[in-house]
């Protein structure tokens, strides 16, 4: 099956991937070949990282590509692959992840968003910060450690106490 994706060279996309097992906690566990994974990723197919939160079996983010790129999934696929490479086999695969070398750690897909103008990505920007307060790993957005919500406190673009959960009830879709 062919999906629709938006092709916009030099375009900002927000992104979710997800563990295709989400009750486990690889993404943290393994965070500095996570890391590696995107650096080296990242030097043979640039992308500016804008925004980034990794949680424990899914992550957000949102990626600039190059003024002539438009190749998202390439680096996904990189990522996804060098990552799977670097852990100890977790979960049995089937037929199916087989045929296809996969090896069960990933969901096949991703949400992929094109960022349309200054307020989406500012909102989506605040979705990623505030993920761990939503999910319950922080009490406040600075104290998880897995977020670029600390480049832009350094940055001042964002104050070190903002994204506690009772300023946000309600704003991203949360009852």
């Amino acid at each position: 099956m062919r999906y629709r994706r938006s092709d916009v060279a030099g375009g900002t996309y927000f992104f979710t991937v997800n563990l295709q097992n989400r009750n486990q906690t690889t993404l943290v566990d393994e965070i500095d070949l996570l890391r590696s994974v995107f650096l080296t990723t990242k030097a043979k197919h640039p992308f500016k990282i804008d925004a980034m939160v990794v949680l424990p079996e899914h992550l957000h983010c949102i990626w600039t590509l190059p003024p002539d790129d438009s190749d998202f999934s390439i680096r996904w696929r990189v990522i996804k692959a060098a990552f799977s490479r670097g852990i100890a086999k977790l979960n049995p695969v089937n037929e199916s992840q087989y045929r296809r070398r996969e090896r069960g750690i990933w969901q096949r897909r991703y949400w992929e968003h094109l960022i349309r103008d200054d307020n989406d990505f500012a909102r989506h920007v605040d979705y990623i910060h505030f993920n761990p307060v939503k999910h319950g790993y922080a009490n406040r957005a600075s104290d998880w450690p897995y977020s670029s919500i600390h480049r832009y406190i350094r940055s001042g673009d964002i104050d070190p106490d903002w994204g506690v959960s009772s300023d946000f009830v309600g704003k991203f879709g949360e009852r």
